[in-house]
């Protein structure tokens, strides 16, 4: 299963998901690392990305899970995915559940502002708020709670929160 902590920027989809990884012994990997250098350019000049840019970024990122499922390796994943079309494509490469981390616009801009060593800028939240495609499948919690109130939340609702906690799925 590869977890997808899903959202805008500035909604705790780092730091919670490296925190639910942790505490179920799981892999972590951040989306933002499969970007190309020239996307990352571009968000650092607060430009938005297209679906252009975007397409070999999602096509990485689907083959992630891909392997993680086929190795059947237990994941959890920061990833934006805004819009019901990469969320698709990444739901076709394997088992993946979505949790969406949700704030208000104030407290979103409010984290960016203070984020430091990110190349996403706080002028680019505007642009994801309207490209949110809020999902009907994925799992809906206030990012204004503390991590560790949404990790537990979601090994909660998930059912990870009695014992299956090991690395590789069971046959």
């Amino acid at each position: 299963m590869v977890i997808v902590m899903m959202g805008v920027s500035g909604a705790g989809k780092t730091h919670v998901g490296q925190d639910l990884a942790r505490s179920l012994g799981w892999s972590f990997y951040d989306a933002d690392e499969f970007h190309s250098a020239g996307n990352v350019e571009k968000m650092r000049a607060a430009i938005p990305l297209t679906d252009e840019d975007r397409g070999p970024w999602l096509a990485a990122l689907r083959a992630l899970v891909a392997d993680l499922d086929e190795r059947r390796i237990n994941a959890v994943l920061a990833c934006s995915a805004l819009r019901k079309e990469f969320r698709e494509k990444l739901s076709e490469a394997g088992d993946v559940r979505f949790v969406l981390l949700s704030a208000d616009a104030a407290l979103l801009d409010e984290r960016l502002r203070r984020r430091e060593g990110h190349y996403m800028p706080a002028e680019l939240l505007a642009s994801q708020l309207e490209a949110l495609e809020p999902p009907d499948d994925a799992l809906l919690l206030d990012a204004s709670k503390s991590p560790d109130e949404l990790v537990r939340e979601i090994k909660e609702a998930l059912g990870l929160d009695n014992g299956f906690h090991n690395r590789t799925l069971p046959s």
